[in-house]
């Protein structure tokens, strides 16, 4: 069986023919959902197995499941979880007490998401949040400054993990200073490298021991002057490899983002040339998905090692009670002022 190093979106809420035909032709090796595809429980049950029988194994399945603005599932159906912030702001008034409610929560977000068949988040970020960049991380984030952001990340990471989940930690090497929004144009960040390695990139190396990792389509000028993390083999060979010390399975944010540029084909042949081990297409377009299927490869090598390292992390799912953990939860976030 040959896997495609790709990970793939989709139009609506069940499969198409034209869908199932590139998809079994194609085998990526899973999928993302977005709010486009999900309906409610038993469709979007009914979507993660169609997508597996289409490639004829457990393929994984991954969403943005971070809390606050970034929740593909939600209220009514769903929990409306947190966003990051509310763990920061209870870390300034008792760290244990926001590390323990922010493994609850993920814990609760892991249950939610196997209970839908969908077995990876991208989350947590691990991106600081840094007065006067771009509101795109905002109250995504743990903390201003390393120490919370690893801790909280770390918090996050044990809690999907334990229900089955693995987590994807992003935007490596760091988004937070970033002052424009990758979805709409290439932002450019100018800072010395040496400031970079203090602040942005320290909570990725705090938490280079995560199973994936998500690329920042974003220019750090002082280390590669003309391509983003994402396409810099300086920045993938000597910062998130070197510098940082990730390890684990490295995948683009979204292809079809607008901070790239160039054929689908270009960016996926660029991104994999550069050390990405998985390329990530997300808005289910069928030609630009045709155009990354001619730019991506084989998963094969330290990539496929990487790859079912991750996948394993599906197989244990440590016992729970969501009613108590929930109610634990509201207890931690009580202590907040009002």
């Amino acid at each position: 069986m040959t896997i495609a190093s790709v990970i793939y979106g989709l139009a609506g809420t069940k499969l198409s023919p034209d869908e199932k035909a590139f998809f079994r032709d194609i085998d990526p090796w899973g999928f993302i959902l977005f709010a486009r595809n999900i309906e409610g429980i038993n469709q979007v049950s009914r979507l993660t197995l169609e997508l597996r029988d289409c490639v004829g194994r457990d393929a994984p399945i991954l969403i943005d499941q971070e809390g606050g603005r970034v929740a593909r599932l939600r209220p009514p159906t769903w929990r409306a979880a947190p966003a990051a912030q509310r763990f920061a702001d209870l870390w300034q008034v008792d760290e244990e007490l926001a590390i323990e409610a922010t493994r609850i929560n993920h814990r609760l977000l892991a249950h939610e998401l196997r209970t839908i068949g969908v077995d990876v988040d991208c989350a947590p970020v691990a991106d600081l949040r840094i007065e006067g960049a771009d509101d795109i991380i905002g109250d995504r984030a743990f903390g201003t400054t390393p120490e919370p952001v690893i801790h909280l990340g770390r918090a996050a990471m044990d809690g999907l993990m334990a229900g089955g989940v693995a987590p994807i930690i992003k935007h490596i090497p760091g988004h937070g200073r970033a002052r424009a929004d990758s979805h709409l144009e290439l932002p450019v960040v100018p800072e010395e490298h040496g400031l970079l390695s203090e602040t942005d990139f320290a909570p990725f190396k705090g938490l280079n021991d995560a199973p994936m990792a998500m690329t920042a389509h974003i220019v750090y000028s002082d280390i590669d002057r003309d391509l983003p993390a994402t396409q810099s083999a300086d920045m993938v060979d000597k910062v998130v490899r070197g510098e940082i010390g990730f390890d684990g399975l490295l995948m683009t944010d979204d292809l079809s983002m607008k901070a790239l540029t160039g054929t689908f084909r270009e960016r996926g042949e660029l991104s994999l040339k550069a050390g990405c081990d998985m390329l990530l297409h997300c808005n289910g377009q069928m030609s630009e998905m045709i155009g990354v299927a001619e730019g991506t490869t084989a998963l094969t090598g330290r990539a496929l090692e990487r790859a079912e390292a991750a996948e394993r992390i599906r197989d244990v799912i440590e016992d729970f009670d969501p009613d108590d953990a929930e109610s634990r939860l509201n207890d931690c976030l009580d202590r907040l002022p009002a």
